[in-house]
């Protein structure tokens, strides 16, 4: 069990409580203290609002737009329309909004009841095994002892992330960009379906931009990324209680915008959930001659 484990699995408790405040509308805490606002948990907090509204069914698809860069430590609203209750699927859409008339995000949710059908899927990817792996801030952390204890001390990622393959970063020339990794929460989430689909959906955000910028070094002062808009496919009742492979790759790049698919797979190898976000990556501009 990672160190820290309970005061952030309690961080991500809170930031999954929303408050009613006027017919279906909700306002939510983030409990980030600085830096861009992290979109996961604009997206797992419109899974819990648009949740909140609707009477039976599982959800099944989400698809945002990320409008402006939200801010810590500011309050969100979330305003819920119900576009449809039909018989088998019913449709949600959330707006957030940040100091008032400020819209940060949009998204259409949709939920299903279960029916039987046509059922398969490609194998899921080779990976090493997550227990084999150390956890996701070792392996960032910086040389200096110092620093090392410091990010170990303070990290609160209710998320535990290992490595799904070794070998480190891959230049462009010898392949296009890409991801493996291992999640799952740090401690048992609570028996409640709307919570699993809202943490896999804090979890689907983290990585998408890594895996482009870090093959470009998008990282040094003056360089910009962002994420655009933001899509996932729950393919199964939504169940987040063990290790979780997320693969990512980009096909694509251009304009300064680059797309990313990933796909979610249980530890027995079955795809859970399919994941698709466009993002910005503006390189930091050339110091002059």
């Amino acid at each position: 069990m990672p160190e820290n484990a309970e005061k952030s699995m309690a961080h991500l408790l809170r930031v999954l409580t929303l408050r009613p405040s006027g017919a279906d509308r909700f306002e939510a805490n983030t409990e980030q203290e600085e830096g861009r606002l992290f979109g996961g948990i604009v997206l797992a907090q419109s899974v819990v609002a648009a949740a909140a509204t609707v009477e039976s069914g599982t959800i099944h698809s989400m698809h945002g737009y990320f409008l402006r860069a939200g801010r810590p430590l500011k309050p969100i609203v979330y305003q819920v329309e119900r576009i449809r209750d039909g018989r088998n699927f019913t449709g949600r859409r959330v707006s957030a909004y940040q100091d008032g008339a400020d819209m940060i995000f949009e998204t259409s949710v949709s939920f299903t009841t279960p029916e039987e059908g046509v059922s398969y899927q490609e194998p899921m990817p080779m990976a090493v095994a997550p227990e084999s792996q150390p956890t996701w801030w070792e392996t960032l952390a910086p040389a200096p002892d110092q620093q090392r204890e410091r990010i170990r001390r303070d990290w609160v990622n209710p998320i535990d992330v290992r490595a799904g393959e070794t070998g480190g970063i891959r230049g462009i020339t010898e392949r296009l960009p890409h991801r493996k990794v291992w999640g799952r929460p740090v401690l048992p989430l609570p028996e409640d379906p709307t919570i699993h689909a809202a943490a896999m959906a804090y979890f689907s955000d983290s990585g998408m931009i890594a895996t482009v910028a870090s093959v470009f070094g998008m990282w040094q002062p003056g360089g910009a990324t962002a994420s655009l808009d933001h899509a996932i496919w729950w393919h199964r009742p939504p169940r987040f209680d063990d290790w979780t492979l997320y693969v990512t790759d980009s096909p694509v790049a251009h304009g300064a915008r680059g797309l990313t698919w990933g796909g979610m797979y249980s530890k027995d190898g079955v795809r859970v959930a399919s994941v698709a976000q466009e993002g910005l990556f503006r390189r930091a501009p050339k110091p002059p001659a």
